[in-house]
């Protein structure tokens, strides 16, 4: 059988674009200043985010603009974000998909409405560790009323009408990069089995403490494999290393020409 030659068709399948959001798509003013990012003069810059008091918080490069204008056109745009229920709410860009949050714990389907089925899998992975988590929660605070740098943050939400504890973040109020680093190390000594139960991920100044059963890789895989349809290709772009394993998993991924993964790989 001879296989016939490509012919252009008129009709279009949507891809699905699977992106993360933060220093992907957007980035704060600090950021774009560091990064010496083009087409970002005041008079090109578009907001993508607000803070707690509705004030501009990240922006879009006039290039990150036009980028999104095409991937909302022309893609199904699926976000997917270490952002929570509450957060992505600041992020003031139109979505209409699928939404994977909370590094993976949280998907939300197009109408907005929780995907019952994650939200039961998550209750039974999280339950278990609920313990540790707070004991981990406990050992920051304690070292905070020693050094009084450690900004700690436990994100919650509700799976099946109970509240849980999803993981821990903590950022250092001096922006120091090289302490979160050396706390990185050393939370594997905290508890007994800690690297069986999470893993950190540490980028910049942004330090999370994750059970093993919280990955957008996870989020990603169900969704390809119980929602999306198996015929349209995907593609997407993350900037972190935490971003990686979950790229890996569609037709094709890339990363912006700044940020952890880019650095990663440019310093090879």
């Amino acid at each position: 059988m001879t296989s016939p030659f490509f012919q252009p068709n008129l009709n279009i399948v949507k891809p699905y674009a699977l992106m993360d959001l933060d220093d992907t798509l957007f980035q704060t003013q600090r950021k774009i200043d560091a990064w010496e990012l083009p087409t970002t003069e005041p008079e090109n810059l578009v907001c993508a985010t607000i803070n707690k008091q509705g004030e501009p918080l990240s922006f879009m490069s006039q290039r990150q603009a036009v980028f999104f204008n095409w991937l909302f056109a022309s893609t199904e745009l699926i976000a997917v974000t270490a952002r929570d229920r509450q957060e992505i709410k600041r992020v003031k860009l139109p979505f209409n998909s699928w939404q994977v949050l909370t590094h993976g714990a949280v998907i939300l389907a197009s109408d907005g409405e929780l995907l019952s089925t994650w939200q039961q899998h998550m209750y039974n992975a999280l339950a278990p560790v609920q313990d540790k988590l707070s004991q981990l929660t406990e050992w920051v605070n304690g070292c905070n009323n020693v050094h009084n740098d450690l900004k700690l943050t436990p994100h919650k939400d509700t799976f099946i009408d109970s509240e849980m504890t999803i993981y821990i973040a903590i950022k250092h109020t001096q922006k120091d990069h090289q302490a979160l680093a050396e706390l990185a190390i050393q939370l594997p000594t905290l508890i007994p089995d800690f690297d069986e139960i999470f893993y950190v991920h540490v980028n910049a100044n942004n330090l999370a403490i994750l059970p093993h059963a919280i990955h957008k890789r996870h989020a990603v895989q169900f969704l390809l494999e119980q929602h999306l349809d198996h015929q349209r290709p995907s593609f997407g772009f993350g900037d972190s290393l935490a971003d990686l394993p979950f790229l890996q998993l569609l037709d094709w991924y890339g990363m912006p020409n700044h940020g952890q993964l880019h650095e990663k790989f440019a310093a090879k």
